[in-house]
Formats: structure tokens, C-alpha cells, sequence
């Protein structure tokens, strides 16, 4: 559709002529929170914290805090959103919850029930007009905002349990897409109404052939597997041979870091990638310009953030956040330091503990990183290894070896009366399990200062297996995490590890 590409293509060019302002952030955020209270007041949530004695505070931010405990998803479900499932209006927030997401995150054994009402669906959308209309800040020509954007997401159909529709944010935000932006938007209704995960990449690689796609977006894993079932289905080179007009891949869920070596070999020219920040509970955060980076926080549109310094002192050695923590407000956050994240929401989130680590790397701008997750973590001695450290070294062995590694995982098991360090590695590549394992503890060396200390004393051994990363994907779906926003855990403890471990020996069993 040229005439609607020419009309975006201006639009974006008018974004770019307008003089960029810095928020303030702090006071957007003391914004937001005022219009969080005010709202919930009418709610058993807000009655039973007195919101509006909250908001009659001078400082009606300390007073939040020092009323309304902090809440992981246990916390806050077994207490207050079980409810909203039952079909209670007015819990915690005003009305009737019609859509909750299916999140499980890459710690849960189960999935998560996340509340998605009509105040939350409206600030996604207005975010995602945002981000599109940041194009501005990439010299795209005219005929590139005629193009497709293939979204790889959850099923919009979704399914009914009597009070709610239930499914992945993919899916339930399908609905807030734009009215204008529906014809570019892939793979179409009907593709994407499938709940097959199979059956609809099938169709994606059945119809690729038919469409001019100009972004891609989705979580590396799936993308990746994608472009290559595409490229074998069409007889190709690469996927430009399919798609010459490609030019964008908007990624999230997990760092692309240890992806991209990998990725590029599908591609046959270089692209611009963008991540973002979309999680269960809001639109958080995405990246502005192709030359940072980092994302912008969403300050002012439905969200209030608190930051919990991920130390021990506040996080127990499994990831649990202890009672009472140490928690900062954005006009107290630091740069280059890692926090947890808490997030107070328009669909009846309070002071929630949202899984995922972050750092700023320039708090002025309101610009961050994600590091990982709060049960992501490997510190079965003080190493206090983070998925930051992983992604990096195995990113930096992946170019030692020139190897492409696509899934990887860690665990901590004993080593006589210490400890060791034992890493799965999901590569087709010929390699050296050995060499592997060097490889990466030396460069964890380097990047963890603890580490490094840690292995001299505690840690007596790092060993490595290779196995196809099939295998990784195998056990994804047996233990039902197959879908748009299904990740594999790259740290596995307890339950999951054993589960994981049985898996690998009746697969070496199988074979002989």
C-alpha cells in the first residue's frame, strides 16, 4: 500500500524535524504513581492500604512504600488476583479483568496468570505508536514503510475460562495493533489465530515466499530456527534471497548477544537490530538509536518503577526477594549497577517483583540494560556469576573457537567436598568439550572478579558437554515451554537441573 507507506514515511519524517526534550523523569514518575492511586482508591486493594491517606502524604512516594508491601507473583496472586480469576471486579483495579497472559518466565515450573486490562492494553498501544514513530532516528528510504513486519508471537486466539480469556501478551496485545499499521502487519489474521506452534511456523514457511517483509521480530531461538526452515524450504542462500527489503529485527526475551554470530550466517546484508522491553507486565523499555545499545525506560505511560540493588542482602542464594528490602526510586538509582526490578501497574500490579535484573548505563537519560534474572544467577560459593557474564563469555569463546553456540545452560554440582561448574553447550559445530570449558572459565576469569577468586579455592573443576540444540529445544517441549516467548533457562537448580540431567542420560541411553 504505497499511499499509507508515503503517509507513515511522513509522519516519521515530521517525528525527526522536532526537537528532541529531556523528560523529567522523576517527576513523571511521581505522575504516574499519583494517577495509580487515585484510580485504585475504589478498589479492595486500595481500601485496604488506605490510598487515599497515601496520597494526602507530602511524600506520598515514602508513604506508598512504607504501606504497601512488596510482592512477588506468589505473594500478590495467592492473596489479591486469585479473585480477579474468579471474576470479582474491583480487586485491584477498578472493573472486571477481562485478559490475563500466560507468563512463565524461564524460572516457573508453571505458568504465571498476569493481569492485562483495558488501562494496560491502551499504554502498550500508545508506547508501540512511540516506538514506531522512532524510526525517525534511522534513514530508512520512502519504499521501506511500504514493507511487511512479521511478528512471531502467541496465538491471537485465545482461550476462554468462563469470567476471562487467557494466552500469551503477544497474542492478547494482537488486538492494540493500529488500525493503520494491520496491513503490514504478518502473518495475518488467520496465521496467527493458530495454537499449533508447529503447525504455525509451517504456514509462516508455506507463505514466506508471498510476502515483502521489511522488519522481523521475535525471540532469537525461534527466529533463528525460522530464517533457517524458510531458507531450506525455498532452495536459498540466505533469507535476503527471499527477503531482499529486510533491513530491521526487533528482538527480545533474552540477550542476542550469544545469537548473533549464528544469525548473520542466515543473512546475505547486514541488519539494524532493536530491542525491546515488552514483558507481561507493561511495555518497559526499547532502544531509540541503532548507535546505543541501551533502551529508553517508558516513564510517564502506566508504570512506576522501584529498583531493588541485587546483593545479598536483599536476595536469598535460590534468587527470593527477602522480606523488607532495600528499595530505590529512580532519583536514587546509580549507573553501572545491578538492580531488580518492581513495578506498580495499571491492571492491579503493586511494588512487583518482575523477575528480571537491569542496569542503567546513563541514568540521566533514563537508558538501560537488561543483565538477566533474579533466578538466573550461579553463586554456589560466592562466585556470584550473573547471565551477563555467561552471555559475554560465551559470546567471546564462541569467537575464539569460531563456533556458533545457539542455547547453552549452567549448573553448580559437588566436587567431593567443593564445588564445580558444569556447562551444557548447544552447538552443530565440531568442538572440543574440553577446550570449551577452558575456554569459558577463563574468560569468566577475567569478567568476575569473584569468580576468579572462587575458582582458585572453591570451585575445582569446570567441565562442558556438547550436544545438538535440538536436544535444548526437545526439552522445552516436553516440559511444555514450545511458543513465541518460550526461553531456555540459562542457570538450572534444584528441580529443573535433575529433571534436565535424567533427560540428557535417557537420550544417551537411547542411542546405545
Amino acid at each position: 500500500m504505497p499511499i499509507l507507506g508515503s503517509i507513515l514515511k511522513q509522519a516519521v519524517e515530521l517525528k525527526a524535524k522536532l526537537p528532541e526534550k529531556q523528560a523529567d523523569g522523576w517527576k513523571l514518575q511521581k505522575q504516574v504513581l499519583k494517577r495509580i492511586l487515585r484510580k485504585a482508591s475504589v478498589t479492595s486493594f486500595g481500601e485496604y492500604y488506605n490510598f487515599n491517606k497515601i496520597l494526602k502524604q507530602k511524600d506520598f512516594v515514602k508513604a506508598f512504600q512504607n504501606t504497601v508491601p512488596t510482592h512477588d507473583y506468589n505473594a500478590i496472586f495467592r492473596k489479591w488476583w486469585y479473585r480477579t480469576l474468579a471474576g470479582e471486579p474491583y480487586v485491584c483495579w477498578p472493573g472486571k479483568v477481562k485478559y490475563f497472559a500466560l507468563s512463565s518466565g524461564t524460572s516457573e515450573a508453571s505458568s504465571k496468570q498476569i493481569p492485562v486490562t483495558a488501562d494496560m492494553l491502551r499504554a502498550i498501544k500508545r508506547t508501540s505508536i512511540k516506538q514506531i514513530m522512532s524510526m525517525a532516528y534511522y534513514d530508512f528510504p520512502k519504499n521501506f514503510y511500504e514493507k511487511g513486519m512479521l511478528a512471531l508471537g502467541g496465538s491471537t486466539h485465545l482461550t476462554y475460562n468462563g469470567t476471562y480469556y487467557e494466552g500469551d501478551l503477544s497474542g492478547i496485545t494482537a488486538g492494540a495493533i493500529p488500525f493503520w499499521f494491520q496491513h503490514f502487519y504478518k502473518p495475518g489474521k488467520r496465521i496467527s489465530k493458530e495454537r499449533d506452534w508447529t503447525t504455525k511456523l509451517d504456514e509462516i514457511v508455506r507463505n514466506a515466499g508471498k510476502w515483502d517483509i521489511g522488519i522481523i521480530v521475535g525471540v532469537p531461538a525461534w527466529i533463528q530456527i525460522l530464517l533457517e526452515r524458510i531458507i531450506e524450504h525455498y532452495n536459498v542462500k540466505n533469507i535476503h534471497d527471499v527477503w531482499p527489503n529486510l533491513r530491521v529485527y526487533c528482538h527480545s526475551g533474552v540477550s542476542f548477544a550469544p545469537y548473533v554470530k549464528g544469525f548473520e550466517k542466515l543473512l546475505g546484508k547486514p541488519l539494524i537490530y532493536i530491542e525491546t522491553y515488552l514483558a507481561s507486565e507493561g511495555f518497559i523499555a526499547y532502544q531509540k538509536k541503532a548507535e546505543s545499545s541501551s533502551m529508553d525506560m517508558i516513564l510517564g505511560n502506566g508504570l512506576f518503577y522501584e529498583f531493588v540493588p541485587f546483593t545479598d542482602k536483599n536476595f536469598d542464594e535460590e534468587g527470593n526477594l527477602i522480606e523488607n528490602p532495600e528499595v530505590l526510586a529512580l532519583n536514587q538509582i546509580e549507573n553501572n549497577k545491578e538492580y531488580a526490578l518492581l513495578l506498580t501497574n495499571v491492571a492491579g500490579a503493586y511494588r512487583y517483583l518482575v523477575g528480571d535484573t537491569i542496569k542503567f548505563t546513563n541514568k540521566d537519560k533514563h537508558q538501560i540494560l537488561i543483565t538477566g534474572r533474579t533466578k538466573h544467577f550461579l553463586s554456589i560459593c560466592g562466585e556470584h556469576l550473573s547471565q551477563e557474564n555467561m552471555n559475554r563469555a560465551i559470546e567471546l569463546t564462541e569467537a575464539d573457537m569460531n563456533i556458533n553456540i545457539r542455547e547453552f545452560t549452567v549448573c553448580g554440582v559437588r566436587h567431593g567436598s567443593l564445588f564445580a561448574h558444569k556447562w551444557y553447550i548447544g552447538t552443530e559445530d565440531e568442538a572440543d568439550p574440553v577446550f570449551i570449558a577452558n575456554t569459558i572459565d577463563e574468560h569468566l576469569k577475567v569478567l568476575n572478579d569473584d569468580y576468579r577468586v572462587e575458582r582458585i579455592s572453591a570451585i575445582q573443576d569446570v567441565t562442558a558437554e556438547i550436544h545438538n540444540p535440538s536436544v535444548f529445544y526437545e526439552w522445552m517441549k516436553r516440559c511444555g515451554k514450545v511458543g513465541a516467548q518460550a526461553k531456555f533457562p540459562r542457570v538450572l537448580k534444584k528441580e529443573k537441573q535433575s529433571d534436565w540431567e535424567e533427560f540428557i542420560e535417557s537420550k544417551a541411553q537411547a542411542k546405545g
